[in-house]
């Protein structure tokens, strides 16, 4: 029989079952990874409120936007781990899971028996992982680790900002650094497990996974002997390389990489090609040191365009150049709209806009990208799959295992 080679591949990860006991964002977002790659992830919350980022803000349609971000295509049981019967249940569903991942404070899963070392002795098959703020073991073992803390303790803040200023990123880099750790660390180990029949351990820190990424500013200091100096939108070794006004009110940011690029700049754009072979401006080094009037040159220049104008004359010149949009410009970005990377997601609020994963898989399933679940939605149903009747899980609800 000629093999059918209009066959949409599944989803890479459908029939993995991921149990995840998590909360706030580093988790979280690691297991929505693995929702819109195909995964079933059971997510497993507090009766009393559930994962606390739920109460984050409501600028989703009365939706925490965090929340939103990181929990679609999951399924929701409300369970009290810290009742012996809710944590039966857990390991009802334990039973037929692939991945636990868990993100609690430091000691409280190995209180409870759910550490990675404690899951993978009981469970030989089962992808364990511990997601933490700076690792099970040290004098930092115990601290808090939120997100802004771990980027002052990673050293990004000392890199971001200005001269004057150092600022925390916009977004949380450290959490959101931990997750596709935890998400890359969770692939890695079930295709381990496919050849040696063995799950195992992960262990993820956001101290870590933050300074991973802190690589080229850290190499830097420990070997050059200095640390890179925060230059705002600026560079620290090249110019011009900023953002400058437009005078409808915008900003663009362009960069000139080489000599050439910058006589093209003069000629096209400044229309001053005398500073092409000017020695204050001729070359990479002389407009670096001399940064002051080469800002102020293009500035100038810059400053009697309209943005768009700006953008087609250095696009013409063949100058590195972007928008220096707001989210509200991301949100309605042409390229996104062009490329189709819009869907409407379901949740408690109705339908929401989401963006497609960022991870394609041509000629597959589309992602999964399924509704953000309300706090306990799929309680019953996962009690009733585990065998339960209607009277035991009465039982549970009336005494507050579960909701």
């Amino acid at each position: 029989m000629e093999p059918d080679t209009h066959a949409i591949d599944p989803l890479p990860l459908a029939g993995i079952t991921v149990v995840a006991v998590e909360q706030a964002v580093s988790a979280p977002f690691a297991t929505r990874q693995l929702a819109d790659l195909g995964a079933r992830v059971i997510k497993v919350e507090r009766p009393d409120g559930g994962d606390f980022a739920r109460g984050y803000d409501t600028a989703a349609h009365g939706l925490a936007s965090h929340f939103v971000w990181a929990n679609r295509g999951k399924e929701s049981i409300a369970l009290d781990l810290k009742d012996p019967r809710g944590r039966e249940v857990l390991h009802g569903l334990l039973e037929g899971a692939d991945v636990f991942v868990q993100n609690l404070a430091q000691g409280a899963a190995a209180r409870l028996g759910l550490d990675s070392a404690a899951l993978c002795a009981r469970y030989p098959r089962l992808v364990a992982v511990d997601v933490s703020g700076y690792g099970a073991e040290g004098p930092y073992a115990h601290k808090r680790a939120y997100d802004m803390l771990v980027q002052c303790e990673a050293g990004l803040v000392s890199v971001t900002g200005t001269p004057e200023r150092p600022v925390k990123a916009g977004i949380p880099a450290a959490d959101i650094a931990a997750a596709m750790y935890a998400f890359s660390g969770v692939l890695a180990a079930l295709l381990r497990r496919g050849i040696t029949g063995r799950g195992g351990r992960v262990e993820v820190s956001m101290l870590d996974a933050l300074a991973e990424w802190m690589g080229h500013p850290l190499h830097h200091t420990m070997h050059g002997g200095e640390q890179p100096v925060r230059t705002g939108l600026a560079h620290a070794v090249i110019a011009p390389y900023d953002a400058y006004p437009t005078s409808d009110g915008d900003r663009v940011l362009l960069s000139v990489q080489n000599d050439r690029e910058w006589r093209r700049l003069a000629e096209q754009l400044l229309e001053r090609p005398e500073l092409a072979d000017d020695p204050g401006y001729a070359t990479n080094a002389a407009r670096t040191a001399n940064r002051e009037k080469t800002d102020a040159v293009v500035a100038g220049a810059l400053g009697r365009l309209g943005a768009d104008e700006a953008i087609e004359r250095l696009e013409a010149a063949g100058i590195a150049c972007a928008r220096l949009n707001s989210v509200a410009q991301l949100a309605a970005h042409p390229q996104l709209e062009a490329r189709d990377r819009w869907r409407e997601v379901g949740s408690p609020a109705g339908p929401l806009r989401a963006l497609l994963p960022p991870i394609g898989l041509p000629g597959g399933a589309a992602p999964h990208m399924g509704a953000v679940p309300a706090l306990g939605q799929h309680t019953e149903l996962l009690l009733l799959a585990l065998g339960m009747t209607g009277e035991q899980i009465t039982a549970l609800r009336r005494d507050g295992v579960v909701r």
